[in-house]
């Protein structure tokens, strides 16, 4: 063959061509995410619609209309910037909040020794980022610190009773602080036991796989609040007589049992989609079951999970207000109690207090979604 039959080939590549004017700028954007169709035109149209109704009414009552400071419920229910209220007049009572709002953190626990909750907080934190944060070194050390060392420093420092610390009963917790303990520890304990129960239900081993497959099956198809009450009223009566067991670890095990069994689902998921090869491949080359199942199969598994899984961690953040029932007092169930407050009693403290509830609990969940998110696309090899 000739060069002459060549000639056809191209030696470069050709220059990409400059999209449609249809599709630059604003607005191509809005055509090709909002108007493409009929359908989306309508709905968009009719979302636009919603959002001129109720966004300014939700302004004006939240932040134009509303209160900010004050000493009692007056502020909220007949004077506003010394003046008469006008008939209709309605706005967030956020003086309620103002001055609720460390009871609404720590509970009744004693004002002189809320540096203790908030030096484990921030142990907690300075813990945690260097795990989250891809980049930063001694990964191994930070988990050891958070997840052994870190339990035993907060026990102690927050119960107290050792070390010149006078002892803070957990009757007197109470808030954003029983939320987050409770959410933290039921996380941290449902993540491995939901692994163990995982694989243990997918044993060849009867005894095993059936003793999982009914904890699983009996917790799943129990309420929570079924569970609460069990773990608070009818676990006492199967320890000795005189034993006492503690109303906030009695709820700590029913929250924690509870998530684990719907954390052994999501998983069990994660390994049925884990292809054949997979495990042939290892058994090929002459791996062990623990071996086989630790650097193999569990990272593939736990990376398709990964959605469930985190789901799993905001239901289960949201769960912690059902303590309220057993009578102790998260973030959700202090603010309700407040309501009965005679001095703030208003008919928009209640709106306002949930208000505020509803988006501490919002802003807790969004991170936990958005960092799973970041922690998909950083996991997706199919994309690399």
């Amino acid at each position: 063959m000739s060069n002459t039959d060549l000639h056809y080939i191209r030696s470069q590549m050709v220059a990409p061509m400059p999209a449609p004017d249809g599709r630059k700028g604003i607005t191509g954007w809005l055509r090709e995410k909002l108007f493409s169709s009929v359908k989306d035109t309508i709905l968009t149209v009719l979302s636009v619609a919603l959002i001129v109704w109720f966004l300014p009414g939700l302004i004006e009552w939240l932040f134009i209309n509303a209160v900010w400071t004050g000493p009692d419920r007056s502020v909220c229910s007949t004077v506003v910037q010394g003046g008469i209220q006008p008939e209709g007049w309605s706005g967030a009572c956020w003086a309620f909040v103002d001055a609720k709002f460390q009871q609404f953190l720590y509970g009744r626990y004693p004002v002189d020794e809320r540096w203790r909750v908030q030096l484990v907080a921030l142990v907690f934190v300075l813990l945690l980022a260097p795990l989250l944060i891809r980049k930063l070194p001694y990964k191994s050390l930070n988990a050891i610190l958070l997840f052994i060392v870190f339990p035993v420093f907060a026990y102690l420092f927050l119960v107290g009773g050792s070390f010149g610390l006078a002892r803070v009963e957990t009757p007197l917790w109470g808030g954003l602080l029983v939320t987050l303990i409770l959410s933290v520890v039921g996380i941290t304990v449902s993540l491995p036991m939901g692994v163990l129960l995982a694989l243990g239900r997918r044993s060849n081993m009867p005894v095993i796989k059936a003793l999982c497959v009914i904890f699983i099956e009996v917790i799943r198809g129990v309420p929570l609040v079924a569970l609460l009450f069990m773990a608070s009223v009818m676990l006492p009566l199967f320890m000795p007589p005189g034993t006492t067991f503690d109303k906030f670890l009695r709820a700590l095990v029913g929250v924690s049992l509870f998530a684990s069994a719907y954390m052994a689902e999501v998983i069990r998921g994660g390994l049925q989609a884990i292809p054949k090869g997979q495990y042939e491949g290892a058994d090929s080359l002459g791996l062990s079951y623990w071996q086989k199942t630790l650097f193999i199969i569990l990272p593939q598994s736990l990376k398709i999970s990964l959605p469930g899984i985190v789901n799993t961690f905001i239901g289960l953040f949201k769960d912690t207000s059902l303590v309220y029932i057993i009578g102790m007092f998260d973030l959700l169930g202090i603010v309700r109690q407040n309501f009965s407050d005679a001095s703030w009693a208003t008919a928009q403290t209640p709106a306002t207090g949930l208000v505020f509830a509803g988006f501490v609990f919002w802003i807790f969940c969004f991170c936990m979604s958005r960092y799973s998110l970041y922690m998909e696309r950083r996991l997706d090899t199919s994309r690399k």
